[in-house]
């Protein structure tokens, strides 16, 4: 069945003024041109929708009922129309979002806010270590990532937006707690609990020792920081974890941050998305909010 939009259009203003003269007068047409239109749909519909009882037009029966189905369409035309604008806008669509463990503690406050200022927005959020979100950009499984140093891979763009101090943390009764500069060789003793081979907070720890000459003694290795806090809270070892995963423990007291040499580990977080992927336009205006906001959220805290 082929009926067109415009056939509708000129249908509609037929049935709510019952004349072709007025009709023809909305909608800046000739009234043979609006008789031809009508003409056309019954034909298609095979059944007369208007009659000439006198000199009054009256809709038919079958015009009665395309009323109802006309008005319909036009509704859901304008809620389409609705929708795209506000997809178009970012006020609308799902966001794909996946985040590192390390960053999940500031991400999802960010998505949170994000979300609350575009509540027409639905997303989904996988949070992976490294190793695994880097294999969803290059699967394109996610529209953006939120990590750490980025791969140096052609096909990633990236866009530095806040800093990502990492930092050595202990229990509050360790004997290097309150002592100022303390010297890595003091840490040569220690036990430290490490995350799991593909993190990226791993790799910058052990190339940051490494290159001081500091052999590392690790009894533990851990899937997320959440159990590395955990465990260093109750005098299993050190960590070394980003700053900004801290705020809780850190004002509880459960934890402390001691004052080591070449610390805070200075990184950074990034957002990256492909080169060759056509961002939706809400991945687009989350990218605008993390790069305006994040540093304005979480300002970089002086450790004592």
């Amino acid at each position: 069945m082929n009926i067109t939009m415009r056939q509708l259009q000129v249908f509609r203003a037929v049935a709510k003024y019952l004349s072709y003269t007025r009709a023809s007068e909305v909608l800046y047409l000739t009234q043979p041109a609006v008789s031809m239109q009508i003409r056309q749909l019954e034909e298609t519909l095979g059944l007369p929708l208007f009659e000439k009882i006198g000199k009054r037009v009256q809709l038919t029966g079958a015009g009665q009922a395309l009323v109802g189905y006309s008005q319909r369409i036009a509704e859901q035309l304008e809620e389409m129309h609705g929708f795209f604008t506000a997809l178009r806008s970012g006020e609308a669509g799902t966001l794909r979002l996946a985040v590192t463990s390390t960053a999940n503690a500031f991400a999802t406050l960010l998505l949170a806010r994000f979300c609350r200022l575009h509540p027409g927005i639905s997303f989904s959020l996988d949070v992976s270590n490294r190793r695994w979100v880097v294999e969803q950009l290059a699967n394109n499984e996610t529209d953006v990532v939120i990590m750490g140093k980025p791969p140096d891979e052609p096909y990633l763009l990236r866009e530095r937006f806040m800093d990502n101090p990492l930092v050595v943390i202990a229990a509050p009764d360790h004997p290097l707690a309150g002592q100022q500069r303390v010297a890595l060789s003091e840490l040569s003793n220690d036990i430290f609990l490490i995350r799991e081979q593909g993190s990226g907070t791993r790799t910058a720890m052990e190339r940051f020792f490494t290159a001081h000459g500091v052999s590392l003694k690790t009894r533990m290795e851990l899937s997320s920081n959440e159990a590395i806090r955990q465990a260093v809270a109750v005098g299993l070892g050190l960590g070394v974890v980003s700053l900004h995963t801290l705020e809780l423990e850190l004002a509880t007291q459960r934890l402390v941050v001691l004052d080591v040499e070449g610390f805070p580990l200075m990184r950074h977080w990034y957002l990256v998305w492909r080169r060759d992927k056509w961002l939706p336009p809400v991945a687009e205006a989350f990218s605008r909010f993390v790069l305006a906001e994040a540093q304005q959220l979480w300002p970089l805290r002086q450790v004592q």
